[in-house]
């Protein structure tokens, strides 16, 4: 083994804290590319070969009766591939064992097994019989109520209860994201796809050699646009509702929103991360190879080429880098395995697992390796050109003398100790300012792992709490007389019911369209009601529309302007409305009128297509026992119930993720700031041997070391904050999408716990190194190497 073999493992046993402080840097940034962006990766490889194996559909169309002969028009479209037409309807579902109303879609299959768009995936059991009332569950729905094979649940099928036997489970990539009608969260207890034999469904549903939705394919190279205008032509006869693409379909765009903000999560964060890594790595590494000039100079005097010098401390440098990126690698595969599991209780995919990316590994370490290799060598290369007998000599005393601050008025008020603490900090100001700019990226990084929890809580207290006040929300198969509502209120424990209005319509401005459905609010409501980001009530005006800014953006429409309007029901009216408000809100792409107003504007008299309750609890389990049985309701959602089940899933989903980076921002915390305290010792030790032995004691001593870490700590804090404000802001900006958009929203309790979360991590430092410090051998320390 050479000397300098030998020296590098006595080195790196010497300082095997620092390296494994270094390593952590290093380990963290590393861990968070491969578990981030690697979960990214995994889940999008996931879904594409689900939905090449399933065979996704391209286009969806719905249309209120259509005949089965239209199927062979629907092909001839040019561009068009394949075609599969379906019976789809939504019931109430009387699932043993559960309290509430449950909701079901039911979707034909044919009678005998065969390849499909949007296949199923059976689980378990077996396929449906023709003939009989069999049923395939949703996976997810089967096993959050415990139905089996074999097992019967009810349904009210136009207005006729009937007994369904479980067939079996399955899932589809047309329902990976199940989610029920205004909802945000799968609720699996309360919600199932239902598959049943066309032989079976159509005629329940009076469907016979007719359907009510299409699934189509597009043959490559063709012009999706082109292919909607014509299927909405061909099906307008009919009742077409309007065509719409992959984009659209419910299940994928939730999905694709989910994933979006997965890839900005998981290369934003990651990209941060390994940014501030960077950035430490090449500070601590320069400063730390800065402290072994001398070592340098007996090398070259020792006739140790530069080249040999250099390569000697780049492997030095390459230790903890090497050590750091292994047991990144290797950590963030498990937690990559985790992240991509926990997203398994959402996603209905057959094959879902964590795929380890070698590439972002050798990114990762490469980004690294790269930092840690410039600082060693811009340390090396500035002790080298001294002369050797030079470098030898330690670093002549700093003078020390009133700085800026000092002169001013602090200098008056300090004392001693405190005089030369500030001093040393304004002869280096550079070093003190990358420093302390070291610790704010610790701040900044918590910030940025709690400022989700501030605007996420604040979105769903705003929506659940003030905009929807309602104790259950009804809606009816097809829209009913108005009066209806007096039915309702007569219901067991109903004390108040509020109608409303869902019409479908095609916006069009200029050429910018978008098909959404227009609510209708009854005058005076109060049980729903529209709220601004702020928390303010928006009033709907007694003629005109009300956009949220997502819809008037894509529209490209502001108050004042006019839209023509096309409604997709009945007549199908083509009129303009002017835009008489726009609306900062947080989910979907909404349309709001005033209920008379809309009657006006559909022109299919005074209908409403469901109601939001007020219920008195002791009389919650009687209506929604009476619910189950009633014919016209087609479906029932609860606030209360979507409030728990996005808290629920908050905790399970967003808190694991949160606390990974929030974890991950501890270990750099820790790492800068023990970094920072060790070298410091390391630089100083001479100057604060001698005043030990002048007689300073070792509390004294500690002062003047941690209380200048101390003070750089307190100046980063309030730095990170304003560093990870505009981390968080253009973060949020880059996660705001069509399904829902989170508030911008910092909250003073965020601040508050990330500057307590690094002072506690300088307060762990300030332990260890002053352990270090009192055991500080005064000989050896002032002895001059010869």
């Amino acid at each position: 083994m050479t000397a300098l073999r030998r020296k590098l493992l006595r080195e790196v046993r010497r300082l095997r804290g620092q390296n494994i402080s270094i390593g952590l840097v290093v380990a963290t940034g590393v861990m968070t590319v491969v578990t981030m962006r690697g979960t990214y990766e995994s889940l999008l490889f996931s879904r594409d070969l689900y939905y090449r194996d399933y065979r996704f559909a391209d286009v969806w169309a719905n249309v209120e009766r259509a005949p089965v002969s239209l199927r062979r028009s629907l092909e001839q479209i040019p561009g068009v591939g394949r075609v599969e037409t379906r019976v789809t309807f939504q019931a109430t579902l009387d699932v043993p064992g559960l309290d509430v109303p449950a909701v079901g879609r039911f979707v034909s299959v044919p009678d005998r097994r065969r390849a499909l768009l949007n296949d199923i995936h059976l689980t378990r059991g077996r396929w449906v019989t023709g003939g009989t009332d069999e049923v395939i569950l949703s996976k997810n729905f089967a096993e959050a109520n415990g139905l089996l094979p074999g097992d019967t649940l009810h349904a009210v099928i136009e207005g006729r209860l009937r007994a369904l036997e479980v067939a079996g489970w399955a899932m589809s990539p047309e329902h990976t994201y199940a989610v029920p009608p205004g909802a945000l969260y799968p609720e699996d207890e309360r919600y199932g796809i239902l598959w049943m034999a066309e032989s079976v469904l159509a005629p329940a549903f009076d469907m016979e050699g007719a359907f009510n939705d299409v699934a189509l394919t597009l043959a490559p190279g063709a012009d999706e646009a082109a292919v909607l205008d014509r299927v909405d032509r061909v099906l307008e006869p009919w009742g077409g509702l309007g065509a719409y693409g992959r984009d659209r379909q419910l299940s994928h765009s939730i999905i694709t929103s989910e994933l979006d903000q997965n890839r900005v999560m998981g290369t934003a964060i990651p990209a941060i991360f390994l940014g501030i890594a960077a950035f430490l790595l090449n500070l601590v590494m320069g400063r730390l190879i800065a402290t072994q000039r001398t070592e340098i100079a007996v090398l070259k005097a020792f006739g140790y080429s530069d080249r040999e010098v250099g390569l000697h401390y780049l492997q030095f440098a390459l230790v903890p880098v090497v050590l750091g990126a292994l047991a990144g690698t290797a950590l963030g595969a498990w937690s990559g395995d985790a992240m991509v599991r926990l997203y398994g209780d959402y996603f209905d995919f057959p094959v879902l697992r964590y795929r380890l990316s070698w590439t972002l590994v050798f990114i990762a370490a490469g980004v690294s390796t790269v930092a840690a290799v410039l600082g060693a060598l811009g340390a090396v290369r500035r002790a080298v050109r001294l002369p050797p007998a030079e470098a030898m000599r330690p670093e002549p005393p700093a003078r020390f003398r009133p700085g800026p601050l000092e002169r001013i008025a602090l200098g008056r008020v300090l004392p001693a100790a405190g005089r030369m603490i500030l001093r040393n900090i304004e002869r280096q100001p550079a070093k003190s300012m990358l420093s302390a700019v070291g610790v704010a990226f610790s701040v900044a990084i918590l910030v940025i792992g709690l400022f989700m929890f501030d605007g996420i809580s604040y979105m769903m207290d705003l929506q659940f709490r003030v905009a929807q006040r309602e104790d259950l929300s009804v809606s009816f198969h097809r829209p009913l007389p108005e009066h209806v509502r007096f039915a309702l209120q007569r219901l067991p424990g109903v004390t108040r019911a509020e109608p409303y209005r869902a019409v479908a319509v095609r916006l069009r401005a200029g050429h910018l369209e978008r098909e959404v459905g227009i609510i209708g609010i009854a005058p005076g409501a109060e049980l729903r009601r529209i709220v601004t980001f702020g928390g303010g009530i928006q009033p709907l005006p007694p003629e005109g529309i009300v956009l949220s800014d997502m819809l008037a953006d894509v529209l490209r429409v502001r108050t004042g302007d006019t839209l023509t309007v096309e409604v997709l029901e009945g007549a199908r009216p083509v009129r303009p409305v002017r835009v008489a408000g726009v609306v900062e809100d947080f989910l979907g792409l909404s349309a709001y009128m005033e209920l008379p107003a809309l009657h006006r504007l559909a022109g299919q008299g005074r209908t409403v297509s469901g109601a939001w309750l007020s219920v008195q609890p002791q009389e919650r389990a009687a209506l929604n026992a009476t619910i189950k049985r009633l014919p016209a309701v087609a479906a029932v959602a609860s606030p209360g119930t979507m409030l728990e089940t996005f808290e629920a899933q908050l905790a399970d989903s967003l808190y694991i993720a949160i606390g990974f980076l929030l974890f991950f921002a501890g270990l750099i915390a820790v790492a800068v700031i023990y970094n920072g305290a060790r070298i410091a010792l390391s630089e100083r030790g001479r100057e604060l041997a001698s005043l030990r032995v002048l007689g300073f004691s070792r509390r004294e001593v500690a002062g003047l070391l941690l209380g200048e870490q101390a003070i750089l700590t307190a100046v980063a804090i309030p730095l990170g904050w304003l560093i990870g404000y505009g981390l968080s802001a253009a973060l949020v900006t880059s996660l705001q999408n069509e399904t829902y958009r989170i508030p911008f929203i910092v909250s003073t309790r965020t601040y508050l716990w990330s500057g307590l979360g690094v002072l506690v991590s300088a307060a762990l430092s300030a332990w260890i190194v002053r352990r270090r410090l009192d055991r500080l051998d005064l000989i050896a320390v002032l002895k001059t190497r010869e």
